[in-house]
């Protein structure tokens, strides 16, 4: 890939912003009262430099809320002009684009959905062809770099220069405490392959909880991240979209004066072996995911068994495991005595489990 003419952060607006670029606002429009009211409160938010909001909201089932509608862009650019605020909104169209433009908002964001579908991008590029927009991309569902830069690269070849990446997790395949798993490690890659892309982090999505945003902004800032995007609402109980990872402004201004800011240079310097850090972590916590997940099926037979009142402890079972996984352990050049004992251990916990469940349970 060419190295492109990005124009960083600092210069998108007039007077200059310095970095992190920190963007806050509600997951959806739902009321004019409701922007108002959050954006007032986040205009007293000295370290906030945008005020977004979800317009247009793509969900998964169409019974539930999905925004305002048009109506919204006339509500954020009141909040625009009362608060002196600058304005984002998701986009996943180019009529989307072209309704967004009329109504002065001052940057646009393309979502994971709308980034997994390369004719989408194109089509937004080409709606975005000869403006001096500013754009956001979010890292697609799954943790695919190629697709990411690939739907930077339509949007530069339109011209457009002010663009940044927003992380914002990919989906995980089996149940986690995040809604959406970082991947940190496949950022660092990013950015050390494409120094010249902003990254912006979006810790309320990789979150999906208000209780993980703070740790999960602090590593950003830890990696040097160009920013922050979390959604922040007036009165997150009642919001009609992803109430359980909003902030309130206060907890948001809490949040800010907390987190301390990239200037540690061991941490450019070292990238490679935080890399390799962030690789064994993502790993580790797949893992015990996956032992949690387990112990729950093993609970799910204990219950089976005692229905059908089968014994604990079947042994041809346990020798079918121990052979099948020992063989497996080989095509992987693993060392055996190593999984053999492993199995062993986690084969004495999940009986543990069940006879704690019920004695007359079997596994």
């Amino acid at each position: 890939m060419k190295k492109y003419n990005i124009i960083p952060i600092r210069e998108w607006f007039s007077p200059t912003v310095t970095p992190p670029l920190i963007i806050a606002g509600p997951c959806s429009a739902e009321s004019y009262a409701q922007i108002r009211d959050t954006a007032f409160a986040i205009s007293k938010i000295s370290k906030v430099n945008i005020f977004r909001s979800g317009v247009w909201k793509p969900r998964t089932k169409p019974k539930n809320f999905e925004g305002a509608g048009n109506v919204a862009l006339d509500w954020l650019l009141d909040v625009k002009k009362e608060f002196n605020l600058k304005t984002a909104v998701e986009v996943l169209s180019p009529i989307h684009v072209e309704l967004c433009l009329k109504k002065e908002v001052d940057i646009l964001w393309i979502g994971t959905r709308t980034t997994s579908n390369p004719y989408s991008v194109q089509e937004i590029a080409q709606a975005l062809k000869g403006t001096n927009t500013i754009v956001l991309v979010k890292n697609p569902i799954n943790p695919d770099i190629n697709l990411w830069i690939g739907a930077v690269e339509r949007l530069l070849n339109v011209g457009i220069q002010k663009i940044a990446l927003i992380h914002r997790g990919f989906y995980p395949f089996e149940p986690t405490k995040f809604r959406n798993i970082p991947k940190w490690e496949l950022i660092i890659d990013l950015k050390t392959q494409h120094s010249y892309f902003p990254v912006i982090c979006d810790p309320s999505h990789i979150a999906g909880n208000t209780r993980y945003i703070l740790p999960i902004a602090q590593k950003a800032m830890d990696l040097c991240y160009d920013g922050l995007m979390i959604e922040t609402h007036i009165k997150p109980n009642e919001a009609l979209s992803d109430n359980n990872q909003q902030l309130t402004p206060v907890q948001l201004k809490n949040l800010l004066d907390k987190i301390s800011y990239c200037g540690n240079n061991d941490t450019v310097k070292h990238l490679e072996l935080i890399k390799l850090r962030e690789k064994v972590d993502s790993v580790d916590m797949q893992l015990l995911e996956l032992l949690h997940y387990r112990m729950e099926i093993i609970k799910e037979m204990s219950a089976y068994k005692k229905h059908h009142q089968l014994p604990i402890l079947q042994l041809q079972r346990w020798k079918q495991i121990v052979s099948s996984r020992l063989r497996k352990a080989k095509e992987l050049n693993m060392n055996p005595n190593f999984i053999k004992s492993l199995l062993e251990i986690i084969h004495m916990e999940a009986l543990r489990i069940q006879s704690e469940e019920n004695t007359e349970n079997n596994y």
